[in-house]
């Protein structure tokens, strides 16, 4: 039996490839195996030519070496200038002389390589040396906590790590820790002479990157046979407990994610080119951007990067003129922010001329027009000023990371006249699993089809009351299937266990539609469980939701500690009036802030409002 889904009852987009399964034999119930229509008779195989992502780099400096390839912002007197750009050819000529420098330090295949900084084009440079070599590229970043630096070049045996300037102390803090693994460290910039000396004190080698650029001079290294299978890169991520998670990616999951995110958007005549410009801000140390700009460079494209100053982001995006931008909802969120406050700006004549072109279009947007085709003479006239602002040439938004409210993905449809399309996928799967479609306004608030590279279904959830055979949500946990999968978690055969099973990655995840569309919010955990985390409070719920910025709490005071501090201040009244006082409740998230810089939260992880509960979290109330 064969089964067609239909989105918004228009067009077809997956088809069922195999049934339901009942429960049996302890085993929860499945629901039928889905995959995108374009392959409903198998996958797109992989290129011959292509084993690893090195091939992939060789084959576009073959086919473009004069293409600029990265791009980074000049700086005249404190000031950010234009963009000064490096060819495919001049990287590569670079790449091979760090990977002789690499290999000149005795790191040879199958070893790990850390890289620590701002995005920039040494961090791809290095990053392709890794991929030359066959060694694990191995992203260090200190959002997963203090001492998740330490910890991953423990844990992953780091023995090189290449680091941008400003980072070079918190690399130097992780000693003595580290001083069994890692043996060179390399700046992207200089280095100081009291850097070298604390790093040769725990038998260490620092070199500036000119400096390390002639360790390989005049020195031959073949570059190594690699296979689809073998280990690319190690990306760390956490989730709410436990020490950050290594999770394996091969050659042939990245390949495979290219190939998929090609065939979906050739089917639709949006493919990359050589001609398109990304800008790259997203971090290099997280799959999304690390998988886009791997399929950049394999269509010869070009890469421009930030210039590391999030409050001049739309200042680089004029100056670069991107045609596609990848993008987290908090960024997009500003955009659409900052065109509303112009617009409010504008005065009455101008706002009254875009709100009507911006109905008009939507209309006709609705109607199924493709946007291009809904109102051309009101983008000429009233939506171009809105491109310009965005650079001029902006074609393609991807959305990712969390979920892009329906207000926001829809004004910036119609009025940027550029795609935006929101995908979904994790660490595990690659970065993309499901993308949207363009010019389908019904797939506004969804993450639309799976991507012609996996296959997905639902599994029951007996003990939450999820059924994958039932027509009413939510229906299941969201499994994947295909090569895009991760292989593993490093050194946790235990962990991977718990995710895999025949062929199928749980991701945990609970789907609320056909089309699943994540709400969730990871938190750090404040303090160990069950232990107060300050004397002035008994019990805490903290709560995030993706489509919100910030977190916020409720709160059980400790009675004696909140009196006594109500009898100093001078706030009168019983517990519960007290409870319901401002000065009170900003005490109170005082006490939180204190806590939060103590363990040094990231400003994200900071809880930023609270209500205080006067009444214990208990179960006779339902309230715990």
């Amino acid at each position: 039996m064969e089964m067609e889904m239909e989105m918004g009852g228009r067009k077809k987009f997956i088809v069922e490839i195999e049934e339901a399964k009942e429960a049996k034999d302890g085993k929860p119930s499945v629901g039928p195996v889905y995959r995108n229509v374009l392959v409903r008779d198998g996958f797109r195989p992989l290129p011959q030519r292509l084993e690893s992502c090195w091939d992939s780099f060789c084959h576009s400096v073959e086919k473009y070496p004069n293409n600029p390839m990265l791009g980074e912002r000049e700086m005249l007197q404190g000031k950010a200038g234009g963009y000064v750009w490096l060819t495919y050819k001049q990287v590569h000529d670079l790449v091979l002389q760090v990977g002789a420098s690499i290999r000149s330090c005795g790191v040879m295949q199958g070893g790990r390589c850390g890289i620590y900084g701002a995005n920039c084009s040494r961090w791809v440079i290095s990053m392709q040396a890794c991929n030359a070599h066959g060694l694990y590229c191995v992203p260090l970043y200190d959002t997963l906590g203090a001492g998740a630096v330490e910890y991953i070049i423990c844990h992953a045996e780091i023995s090189i790590v290449f680091v941008e300037e400003t980072k070079i102390s918190e690399v130097l803090k992780t000693f003595p820790s580290t001083e069994k693994y890692l043996k060179t460290i390399v700046s992207f910039g200089e280095v100081t002479p009291e850097q070298k000396q604390m790093a040769g004190n725990f038998g260490s080698q620092i070199y500036s990157w000119n400096e390390f650029l002639l360790l390989g001079m005049n020195k031959q290294f073949d570059i190594p046979i690699k296979k689809k299978t073998d280990i690319c890169t190690i990306m760390y991520t956490s989730g709410t407990t436990g020490d950050p998670k290594g999770v394996m990616i091969s050659n042939e999951s990245i390949l495979s994610i290219i190939s998929g995110v090609n065939h979906h958007l050739e089917s639709m005549n949006q493919e990359f080119s050589e001609t398109d410009v990304f800008l790259s801000y997203l971090p290099l140390a997280h799959i999304f951007d690390r998988v886009i700009e791997e399929l950049f460079i394999s269509k010869g494209a070009s890469i421009g990067f930030w210039h590391k100053d999030i409050k001049q982001l739309l200042d680089d995006i004029k100056v670069l003129k991107p045609t596609v931008l990848c993008a987290v909802p908090r960024v997009l969120d500003r955009i659409y922010a900052g065109l509303l406050e112009k617009l409010s700006s504008a005065g009455v004549l101008r706002h009254t001329l875009f709100n009507a072109a911006y109905s008009y279009k939507l209309r006709y947007m609705s109607k199924g027009y493709k946007h291009v085709e809904a109102a051309p003479l009101f983008d000429k006239l009233i939506f171009n000023k809105v491109k310009e602002g965005l650079g001029g040439n902006l074609r393609l938004i991807l959305s990712g990371a969390a979920p892009l409210s329906s207000s926001v993905e829809t004004f910036l449809r119609v009025a940027t006249c550029a795609h935006v399309l929101q995908g979904y996928g994790l660490t595990e799967t690659c970065a993309a699993s499901f993308v949207a479609r363009p010019d389908e306004l019904t797939m506004i608030g969804t993450v639309g089809p799976p991507l012609p590279v996996v296959d997905i279904c639902l599994e029951s959830v007996p003990e939450m009351g999820y059924d994958a055979l039932s027509r009413t949500t939510p229906r299941g946990e969201i499994c994947i299937r295909g090569k895009c999968l991760f292989s593993g978690y490093y050194k946790r055969d235990d962990l991977t266990k718990e995710v895999m099973a025949d062929e199928w990655f749980h991701t945990g995840r609970k789907t609320f539609s056909s089309f699943p569309k994540e709400n969730m919010y990871q938190l750090k955990i404040w303090g160990e469980a069950f232990t107060p985390l300050s004397s002035s409070i008994d019990a805490i719920w903290i709560y995030g939701n993706s489509y919100e910025s910030f977190l916020v709490a409720v709160v059980n005071p400790n009675i004696e500690s909140l009196k006594q501090w109500a009898e100093v201040n001078g706030v009168s009244g019983d517990f519960s009036t007290i409870c319901e006082d401002p000065r009170a409740r900003k005490h109170i998230l005082g006490e939180l802030t204190k806590i939060g810089k103590e363990n040094k939260l990231r400003g994200f992880e900071f809880i930023k409002a609270v209500h205080l509960e006067s009444y214990t979290f208990d179960m006779e109330r339902d309230f715990f």
